[in-house]
């Protein structure tokens, strides 16, 4: 075949490089152009409409002794979602144009990779939604955990994304939901996600008399405690009636805590630790929350109080530090 080489022939331009967030030292981001990240065979590359942040990711934000800079581009963002663009040759379960959300590592960028294993598709229903997977699929995994059911006093202690969350999964399932919170503006949405009592968290032995004269005496079936923080990890013990359940949901990875052993174990309190490891619960919570939204179990669009720009990265790193005035949950977008 001849072929005419002065015809015009149409060219598609090949991304090779991506924008990505750089943490070069503590409390210092940039936004650098590095290497398009391209799918192994069972990985899927995908193009990030946004990506959650996390509070887990100050410790790196502010610098510990443990971190090594630069760090990678684009972690510690672990909360994306986007559209599938490229695909490795073993993966047959996904597509290219599929939208997903991700256990991913390196989010805070334009595209990340990630096993298809580890990827679950978002449906129709939600098209247009933000959808930070890994904190939403929590959620679900520590609701389940808690083993509410219809009837029961539940205290959640800690109004900030995740408890709001939990508030309404309380709700739907039939509990009397108690918020107990620092910020006023925490306890208005503690509200709106249909919480029946609201307790400011100031005092420790005022707030145990409030609670003890909301339930006559008894307490409560079920406390969790979502600060990471140890006084308020006590608190929630206090809280718990006989035989009750104590729900650890918080992230206590600042340094060791001093907790009432004795009062827990005079009450017989189950304590569970509702953090999981095992990347497939993960993903079975991720998948629950795609049915939660769906049929309206969980309302997260009000507590996505923060958006920014990846070029904004900064701003976004100092406001999840420093919790402004209404700040809930903040997302990057791509």
């Amino acid at each position: 075949m001849q072929t005419d080489l002065f015809q015009d022939t149409p060219t598609t331009a090949v991304a090779t490089s991506m924008a990505a967030a750089v943490l070069t030292a503590p409390k210092q981001v940039e936004i650098q152009e590095v290497a398009l990240p391209e799918p192994t065979a069972t990985q899927v590359r995908i193009k990030l409409e946004g990506c959650g942040l996390c509070a887990s990711n100050i410790p790196v934000w502010e610098g510990r002794d443990w971190f090594t800079y630069p760090i990678s581009a684009g972690n510690p963002g672990h909360e994306g979602w986007g559209i599938i663009d490229a695909v490795g040759e073993e993966v047959k379960e996904l597509k290219v144009g599929d939208r997903v959300a991700a256990l991913s590592y390196n989010s805070y960028a334009a595209y990340d990779v990630a096993e298809a294993t580890s990827v679950v598709k978002l449906p129709a229903s939600l098209a247009g939604k933000p959808f930070p997977g890994e904190p939403l699929g929590c959620a679900m995994n520590i609701f389940k955990r808690s083993d509410i059911k219809a009837g029961q006093t539940v205290a959640i202690l800690g109004i900030g994304f995740l408890g709001a969350l939990l508030v309404q999964l309380a709700k739907e399932a039939g509990a009397r939901v108690i918020a107990i919170s620092q910020r006023p503006f925490s306890l208005d949405i503690a509200q709106q996600c249909g919480a029946d009592e609201l307790i400011p968290m100031n005092d420790h032995y005022q707030i145990i008399e409030q609670v003890k004269d909301l339930t006559g005496g008894v307490f409560c079936d079920r406390a969790i405690e979502c600060t990471g923080k140890e006084w308020p990890l006590n608190l929630a013990g206090e809280l718990c009636k006989e035989r009750g359940r104590l729900i650890i949901a918080g992230f206590h990875q600042d340094g060791m805590r001093q907790v009432n052993i004795q009062l827990w174990n005079w009450r017989g309190l189950d304590v569970i630790n509702a953090h999981e490891r095992d990347p497939q619960m993960y993903l079975d919570g991720i998948q629950e929350a795609v049915e939660a939204l769906e049929s309206g179990r969980l309302k997260p669009d009000l507590l996505y109080t923060h958006t920014f720009p990846l070029e904004n990265m900064e701003e976004a790193f100092q406001a999840l530090t420093n919790r402004p005035d209404g700040f809930m949950k903040a997302l990057v977008t791509m």
